[in-house]
């Protein structure tokens, strides 16, 4: 399992909500798409945006809290025909407990509570990408390059 960062929500070129998951390590970049009302719980929540009641997640947030219930971590562990699978991963009464969920789900969750998310390798493999850098990286990178003194032999 490889830890990553939820990195920001976007939208794709058709306007879809994408949350992009980011290997720190690497970086590596997992897009995956997930709905409005998803998309907007983990962007407020990294905006700290503040809303008047709670939404969803919060109000699960709230219940585990109350109930002693620690989010351990979120595992997003499988990808078939386009689909994500994750688990959320329980500790209560110090016992341990795998909760079936969406990933989109999994990470508000994991956003609100501060808890790690770590996706399988396989589906980092088969499904992360590296993004290009920009003409901006390129042209920083060139100029330090330049400017090294390499020793004679």
């Amino acid at each position: 399992m490889i830890r990553v960062q939820t990195l920001r929500v976007a939208r794709d070129q058709f306007g879809n909500p994408v949350v992009v998951l980011s290997d720190p390590e690497t970086g590596m970049e997992l897009p995956i798409w997930i709905g409005e009302a998803e998309a907007n719980a983990i962007k407020w929540e990294l905006e700290g945006e503040q809303l008047p009641r709670p939404m969803t997640h919060d109000l699960l947030r709230n219940i585990l809290l109350e109930l002693g219930i620690e989010l351990v971590r979120v595992e997003i562990n499988d990808l078939r025909d386009n689909t994500y699978y994750a688990t959320l991963v329980l500790r209560w009464n110090g016992r341990y407990h795998a909760i079936d969920c969406r990933p989109s789900d999994g990470i508000a969750l994991a956003v609100r509570m501060n808890a790690p998310v770590y996706v399988d390798e396989e589906v980092a493999k088969s499904a992360g990408h590296f993004p290009r850098p920009s003409r901006r990286e390129i042209e920083r990178f060139l100029r330090l390059i330049k400017d090294v003194e390499l020793p004679e032999s």
